[in-house]
């Protein structure tokens, strides 16, 4: 296109050709590029790369937000921080600048080093120097600044767990789960826990009826205990056994439940399911008398010194003073079905009664036959059968629910308030206080069968025992012992509770239920009849 001849660019007309040569070369590069930007523009497409949609978007909320979208984003940056962007909130700058230079100004291959004031510093001070000057610019301790600061950091530091934290994985992915929970066990009591029975009974014909109550042990350490139609004794101090009484009638009569007087253990109630409570005397085996009121049969009772509180499946509460010849002084109406659990208060003021209606009543000691409960709880979502008042606090009563609610519920007597429920995962047959510390023992049906003792406020389960085959039905106390009762047709003695200080004083453990070391004939299995 153009011809390009030998000029001489110091002379002047040299100078304008050369100027206008470079022009025309200019002029042609840029026809050439604009001729194939315009032959690319016309065969693309109408629609828009998905990249360039985006650039566009974002430069118009850019646009909109103005400033305020940039304070944000500073704002939100310095809080979180990003996963691969350093977050300078969580950085230290200064020391950040400090550490990067130290290694240059500082040079370990220095033999000294000069400080501001113009002195030199040998090599084996050189380190002593610096950590002086760290403390003494940034503060920090000893070596601080090399061990725990980060130059660049992604993110804050996680806050300390809180004290009270649980690692979900460490205890789902243990190796030693069993020696994990008697560890934590143990830290709740102070003492040592059998896992055996110390004492295993032979009880035939007990009855596997969840809404009776056959088993009763008197503070003259004398169990009672109803085998079908005959109600026996058992004297845990010398391990003889004797029959009380037998009720005759046709085949389906039975003894339905039977409970010690409160104090001396002379007498014994016997509820039957002819609808009758009668009075026995133990010494002399005879019968007192024998109490009406009930139309069906009797299967709870309990005692408040003088006066016998009964409750039948016909759905009344009945209290019996048992030294008068009218002995019915109040019949309560609120349940709508069977009676099964009976429980004055250790001062006498509150009976709590349970029953197959999943209903909780508790009536004041001067309830008439014309009055109310206090209250009626209607919580539990099965047949509410045991009940026990704490010995440690007055007002707290607790109850266990059957297989529909398997709960055990806290209460205070006097406000109807609910204070803890907690669910146990099996029905809940019976419930025992220690006599000694804050803990309730609660006795179980399916699937498992077992003892659970727990440590109250917190109801932390201390200890699990196993070794009943069928519901446990029934439990009484005397002093560290318990008696557990079960539809396996045995009774299972275990050590549980203990004073703080050692053994009960004035009542026998369980350890010195037979007078001290224990006959090789009473230390086995032993057949109640």
């Amino acid at each position: 296109f153009f011809s390009i001849k030998q000029i001489n660019p110091e002379s002047n007309r040299g100078t304008e050709i050369y100027d206008q040569m470079t022009s025309s070369v200019v002029e042609f590069e840029n026809v050439l590029s604009t001729s194939f930007s315009d032959a690319n523009t016309s065969v693309r497409s109408g629609v828009k790369p998905r990249w360039e949609r985006k650039q566009h978007q974002t430069s118009l909320s850019g646009v909109e937000n103005g400033s305020s979208t940039r304070s944000h984003h500073r704002h939100t940056s310095s809080g979180t921080g990003d996963r691969f962007i350093p977050n300078r909130g969580a950085m230290d700058m200064e020391l950040s600048a400090y550490a990067l230079r130290s290694s240059e100004s500082l040079s370990d291959t220095e033999d000294t080093t000069t400080v501001p004031n113009g002195e030199t510093v040998p090599a084996a001070d050189k380190d002593d120097y610096k950590s002086v000057l760290s403390s003494g610019i940034l503060g920090l301790e000893d070596g601080a600044k090399s061990s725990s600061h980060r130059i660049l950091s992604f993110k804050e530091r996680a806050p300390p767990p809180k004290g009270d934290t649980v690692n979900n994985l460490k205890v789902l992915y243990s190796a030693d789960v069993s020696s994990t929970k008697k560890k934590n066990a143990s830290k709740l009591v102070n003492r040592q826990i059998p896992s055996a029975p110390s004492r295993i009974l032979d009880a035939p014909d007990l009855m596997d009826d969840y809404y009776l109550n056959l088993l009763s042990w008197s503070d003259r350490n004398i169990l009672a205990v109803a085998l079908a139609q005959t109600v026996y004794l058992w004297d845990a101090a010398s391990g003889e056994i004797q029959e009380l009484c037998t009720l005759e009638g046709d085949a389906g009569t039975h003894i339905s439940s039977v409970a010690w007087v409160q104090e001396g253990g002379a007498h014994l109630a016997v509820g039957t399911s002819l609808g009758t409570t009668q009075l026995w005397d133990v010494q002399s085996c005879k019968q007192l008398r024998s109490m009406d009121g009930h139309s069906e049969r009797v299967g709870a009772l309990s005692w408040n010194r003088h006066v016998l509180s009964s409750g039948g499946r016909d759905s009344i509460v009945v209290n019996h003073d048992v030294r008068i010849a009218s002995h019915n002084i109040a019949t309560m109406r609120s349940h709508t079905q069977e009676v099964c659990g009976l429980a004055w208060n250790t001062d006498g003021t509150t009976l709590a009664s349970g029953a197959n209606d999943n209903k909780l009543c508790l009536w004041d000691a001067a309830t008439s036959a014309t009055s109310k409960p206090r209250h009626e709880l209607t919580d539990h979502q099965a047949a509410v059968k045991a009940l026990a008042w704490s010995p440690h606090e007055r007002n707290l009563l607790a109850t266990g629910g059957g297989t529909a609610d398997r709960c055990i519920k806290f209460w205070h007597s006097q406000t109807g308030a609910l204070l803890n429920s907690i669910d146990t995962g099996s029905q809940v047959c019976a419930l025992q206080w220690n006599p000694y510390e804050k803990e309730l023992l609660s006795s179980h049906g399916f699937a498992r069968n077992q003892l659970c003792l727990w440590k109250y406020p917190t109801m932390a389960k201390v200890k699990e025992l196993e070794g009943h085959t069928a519901r446990v039905l029934h439990m009484a106390c005397y002093g560290g012992t318990v008696v557990s009762a079960a539809a396996d047709e045995t009774l299972r003695f275990w050590d549980i509770f203990a004073p703080p200080g050692g053994k009960a004083g004035g009542k026998r453990s369980g350890s010195d239920l037979h007078g001290g070391a224990r006959s090789k004939k009473l230390s086995k299995t032993m057949q109640i009849r």
